[in-house]
């Protein structure tokens, strides 16, 4: 706290000595000491990074949860199999991530949480993320036990169902969380109107 607090004073002079180069670089410091004292601080009760699961991702790469706070989340459960209504929710996806504007995306994550996590291997949802031109650095997607899973779904008020081999039925719903990992919009619906999805995504990177 007392390094921000320097740097802001010396920030303050050089304001008014219109340092360009040297301003850059103490908002750049500034910027990540926020970042840092943001991630230290006490989770909200009611964010999902104190559930304690582990995920692994389509590179194959374990993380927990609290992993990707600080950035805001745009968050689908679907299933690679689906023919139905996942391509039509990876299609809203799509477009709400092409309403973000290109300077935003690095502080916003597009995550597919898979409801199929026995047939939706790691090397799956690669090939899945390839096939549907996900592959910037701001989509993931991630599989985790079926208790997890479950248990996650809960907490978005998805609900799903296997009713066989290769087919569920679930809920189209696309959420929205602030960077401490609180539920601030879902989406319901397929092919709706996603501008209030949007707009909450602008609203908390403006934050």
């Amino acid at each position: 706290m007392k390094k921000l607090i320097l740097l802001l004073s010396v920030f303050g002079l050089m304001t008014a000595c219109d340092n360009g180069e040297a301003k850059k670089e103490v908002v750049k410091e500034i910027a990540e000491n926020k970042a840092v004292l943001n991630l230290t601080k006490e989770l909200p009760e009611l964010s999902i990074y104190n559930l304690p699961s582990t995920w692994t991702t389509q590179e194959n790469e374990n993380i927990e949860l609290k992993d990707l706070r600080g950035n805001v989340l745009v968050m689908v459960m679907i299933y690679t199999s689906c023919k139905a209504a996942c391509p039509r929710l990876v299609a809203d996806m799509r477009n709400i991530e092409k309403q973000v504007p290109e300077k935003d995306l690095d502080k916003v994550k597009f995550i597919m949480v898979s409801i199929d996590p026995e047939t939706d291997t790691p090397q799956r949802l690669k090939k899945f993320s390839e096939e549907n031109l996900m592959t910037d650095d701001h989509w993931m997607f991630l599989r985790g036990t079926p208790e997890d899973t479950r248990e996650f779904a809960a907490v978005l008020a998805v609900s799903y169902k296997k009713i066989s081999p290769i087919d569920f039925s679930h809920s189209n719903i696309i959420s929205v969380f602030d960077e401490e990992g609180v539920l601030v919009h879902q989406q319901e619906g397929l092919g709706v109107d996603n501008a209030e999805t949007v707009t909450a995504i602008h609203q908390e990177v403006s934050n």
